[in-house]
């Protein structure tokens, strides 16, 4: 059924987008036959900061997304009404199957004014108000300056002693400007039963050496929180998420899939061997988002 999907959504784009139909028909041999999802036609994730590519009127355009941009260049991703709500939809769901469909008291680990500017739709932007869908109250952790704000955080948790909190926030954040702030400020806090979401911003981590698993041991550590979970996802695909298990693997959703390709010649790799990651996605409608081969590597 996603096959099918993405076959269907690879003609409306190519009819709807006309830069995207000239790349299809110059760089794949049959965009009409696809028996497997490795014969679909991808985009590469840069093609995304170097043109607007959209299969939508611009008066049916209903919000502009950016990237987050840490390595320099931002992708604008141009999404309809209907988009949207696909989006939201399948986040939903997602985060149903991991968590519950429940709300819960939610931690930010960020800045409220992440989140005032309305003309700017960042990455940061988009992860917390997806996720705020799963919030009764929230509490921003850092101040306008990206500081501590540790008396608003422990009145937080006293005001919701008891409930299981969800904590959602961007790696980079989380680790320069929350758990620094703890350590600076010689503080800890008890989120034995929370559960902590995060993800993005690892490129910024390269240089300190930061792994998962260093990265989840600093978490326990200054807050007891156990309960760790890092999500692969980007705004080109806003909605489309593949949040990591208690063994640490990444699981697709019924509305998309991953494959790896070979670096250099870009075919597909069996299982277990390591590539460029390939996402599809069968939600995004208003832009040629469905299959995108990323610069980043994993194992499938």
């Amino acid at each position: 059924m996603l096959l099918d999907e993405l076959v269907k959504l690879t003609e409306r784009h190519r009819l709807a987008c006309p830069l995207y139909r000239d790349y299809t028909d110059s760089t794949f041999a049959d965009v009409a036959v696809a028996g497997s999802l490795a014969d679909i036609p991808y985009l590469p994730v840069r093609a995304f900061k170097q043109f607007d590519l959209k299969s939508v009127q611009d008066a049916d355009v209903y919000k502009v997304m950016r990237s987050s941009g840490t390595s320099g260049s931002y992708s604008r991703i141009f999404l309809d009404r209907a988009t949207a709500r696909r989006q939201t939809l399948a986040l939903s769901q997602c985060f149903a199957e991991h968590f519950g469909s429940g709300r819960f008291p939610m931690l930010v680990i960020d800045s409220q004014k992440t989140v005032e500017d309305r003309l700017s739709f960042s990455a940061r932007t988009a992860g917390i108000n997806g996720f705020s869908m799963f919030s009764r109250g929230r509490c921003f952790a850092l101040d306008e300056r990206m500081k501590l704000e540790i008396e608003a955080i422990k009145s937080f948790l006293s005001d919701h002693a008891g409930k299981t909190i969800f904590m959602f926030g961007f790696t980079s954040v989380i680790w320069a400007d929350f758990l620094k702030g703890l350590e600076d400020q010689g503080q800890r806090l008890d989120l034995t039963d929370a559960f902590l979401l995060h993800g993005g911003g690892w490129k910024k981590l390269e240089n300190e050496r930061v792994s998962n698993n260093s990265f989840k041991v600093r978490i326990e550590q200054l807050t007891g929180c156990h309960r760790i979970h890092n999500y692969y996802g980007m705004v080109e695909q806003t909605g489309t998420i593949f949040i990591e298990c208690e063994h640490g693997n990444m699981h697709a959703t019924a509305q998309s899939d991953v494959i790896t390709r070979d670096p250099v010649t870009h075919r597909r790799l069996p299982h277990g061997e390591t590539g460029l990651i390939h996402v599809f996605s069968s939600i995004q409608e208003s832009y040629p988002g469905h299959s995108i081969l990323t610069e980043d590597v994993g194992r499938t």
